[in-house]
């Protein structure tokens, strides 16, 4: 049943953990009702009630339960490891609904954890390069945001992080912008208890996170909205 989010089915996590001992599509073919009603259906009800609730805080992410949900099949093609089905499911919201904008909201229910980004992954290259100029013409712009989100008791990830300073950047001196401008991604992350997943107070919780990250969202979008067109 379609709806406003309830939470997450109590056997979620151990549907999880039987499909990653299980790693067969036989089993996945057996169990597909349980999945679809202690997880799939709900994360779907999650997306949908997220995009109420982020249109009604003005923070322009969108989603819906057919475009915004990654699937659990992994794609094994170039990979080593050829297990089939991920450990999580997960999904996105973003500008425009899809999976291809910057600037989004992603949500990971998983075996090892379970939590939510507020991100600029992996920028293409011109929007990456915009980010780091502006950290070094207009520091104090940046030092506020991170100011900012400091308050909201959310810093920058540093996974990922360059060892070396990018070509162009060698005269920056500051620490903590050098620090920023390594970055290849711009994250603020938000854990999730697993045991709080099973009731909608975990819409709550994932509303006041992405407001708490809006300052990350203004910043990369002013600089987004500068980047020339391709």
């Amino acid at each position: 049943m379609e709806g406003a989010f309830k939470g997450f089915g109590q056997k979620a996590i151990p549907f999880l953990k039987a499909l990653d001992f299980h790693q067969s599509r036989e089993w996945f073919l057996e169990n597909r009702d349980l999945f679809e009603k202690e997880m799939r259906d709900p994360f779907g009800d999650l997306v949908e009630t997220l995009t109420e609730r982020f249109a009604q805080a003005g923070l322009g992410l969108r989603g819906d339960r057919k475009k915004s949900l990654f699937r659990i099949n992994r794609d094994v093609r170039f990979a080593k490891d050829k297990r089939p089905y991920n450990r999580h499911l997960s999904a996105i919201l973003s500008p425009d609904g899809t999976k291809m904008e910057q600037g989004v909201f992603y949500v990971h229910i998983g075996l090892e954890r379970c939590f939510a980004d507020v991100a600029w992954w992996q920028p293409e290259p011109a929007l990456l390069l915009a980010m780091r100029k502006t950290i070094a013409t207009q520091p104090d712009k940046f030092r506020a945001v991170v100011k900012a989100l400091k308050k909201n008791r959310l810093e920058l990830e540093t996974e990922g992080r360059m060892k070396r300073t990018p070509r162009g950047f060698e005269h920056i001196s500051e620490p903590d912008l050098t620090d920023a401008i390594r970055n290849r991604h711009f994250v603020v992350q938000h854990v999730i208890d697993p045991a709080g997943i099973h009731t909608s107070e975990l819409v709550d919780e994932l509303v006041d996170f992405t407001v708490r990250a809006r300052p990350l969202l203004d910043w990369g979008r002013a600089i987004e909205g500068k980047v020339p067109e391709k």
